[in-house]
């Protein structure tokens, strides 16, 4: 496990996608470490054609987590069906084009077959907590992955972040420290805990709360 900076990992990756016909990257995180942006730029500056596929798209619906009883931990890895996500991760790996759901955070809800990845798409830019979780079905999708970065961050800048979002949300302060200390620092540090020992890890520092 290598630290790296965030232009050697668009080197990397350059580097794959042109000795395959599709390469399938892993940025995984904690929530707030900077998923979302991260692979938003790689995106944007990697020289073949890239997509993002979130593993956001996978959460259950708000009803059946009630059912579930769960709708209270919802982000946590058995809030998402995780079976669905590693069969696609699995599809995606072998080529051609594909639609996937997505995940609207004002609706609070998944929104099917708004994602695609076309035929012609080099890399894919798969991004989610529970990518590198060491338990099943997460650990199928390892062998999927041609490349996995994890970002790392400190708890107090997630705990910074994850309460800023909450209160763009419209939530007070109180309760936005309640909803992140309560339900998302839990989370993250479970994915520090069981995740396996990814390719690299990549640093985001002090940054804009905003990142996902």
């Amino acid at each position: 496990m290598d630290a790296i900076s965030k232009q050697d990992l668009i080197r990397e990756i350059n580097r794959l996608a042109h000795v395959r016909k599709r390469t399938i990257v892993a940025i995984a995180g904690p929530p707030g470490s900077g998923k979302t942006t991260l692979a938003k730029e790689l995106a944007a500056e990697l020289n073949v054609k890239s997509a993002v596929l979130p593993m956001d798209g996978f959460h259950f619906d708000n009803e059946q987590l009630r059912e579930m009883k769960l709708l209270h931990r919802k982000g946590a890895p058995e809030t998402f069906d995780a079976v669905g996500f590693v069969d696609l991760i699995q599809l995606a790996r072998q080529g051609g084009a594909l639609r996937f759901p997505t995940f609207d955070r004002t609706l609070d809800a998944t929104v099917p077959d708004t994602g695609l990845i076309t035929s012609d798409t080099s890399v894919v830019l798969v991004e989610g907590n529970y990518l590198l979780l060491k338990t099943s079905p997460w650990n199928q999708l390892r062998e999927a992955f041609n490349l996995t970065v994890l970002l790392d961050v400190s708890q107090q800048e997630l705990e910074t972040r994850l309460i800023d979002r909450w209160l763009k949300h419209g939530f007070t302060l109180n309760e936005s420290r309640d909803r992140a200390l309560a339900n998302d620092i839990p989370n993250a540090l479970f994915v520090l805990e069981q995740s396996t020992t990814p390719d690299f890890v990549l640093g985001t520092g002090p940054s804009p709360a905003s990142r996902q």
